[in-house]
């Protein structure tokens, strides 16, 4: 059995990861804060509506792993922003269809080209080769999905 002594945090790849995307999203986030004063759930919700289209807040939080309560939070305040819309779901009436309006759209559209341009320059930071490997290491682990015994 090995020691508990032996377990380095810093060297634990779960860790790692956790670290390497708090880092770059925290690098973007000030560009989205300062031009429209989003929070990271903010901008994410905006993201996925910008992306797929008009959808309930229960599949934001299934697409993006966000807890519900944070997603309500920021539904309302981009629906007071005007950056987005509620109408009740034809299909379950307790449901609501979440859409960005045209100023929801327009600041999609401009932090898209932000992060289109954060993207580019992180990758350049890292070169041509590891990018393109941590792509696909990347891929690789999210579609070994979560491990059996692993519910959190």
């Amino acid at each position: 059995m090995p020691d508990p002594a032996d377990f380095d945090l810093e060297r634990f790849l779960p860790y790692l990861l956790n670290q390497a995307a708090e880092a770059t999203s925290r690098s973007f986030q000030a560009s989205y804060k300062a031009a429209y004063g989003l929070t990271r759930t903010q901008w994410r919700v905006l993201a996925n509506l910008g992306k797929f289209g008009s959808m309930t807040a229960r599949d934001i939080c299934r697409i993006s792993h966000i807890e519900k309560t944070k997603v309500s939070r920021a539904v309302a305040a981009l629906e007071e922003q005007g950056l987005l819309s509620r109408t009740t779901s034809p299909l379950d009436r307790r449901a609501e269809i979440l859409a960005l309006t045209d100023a929801g759209r327009a600041v999609f559209a401009d932090l898209g080209q932000r992060a289109i341009e954060y993207d580019r320059a992180l990758r350049a930071r890292l070169g041509t080769q590891i990018a393109a490997d941590l792509d696909d290491l990347l891929r690789r682990i999210i579609a070994e999905g979560t491990p059996v015994g692993d519910e959190d």
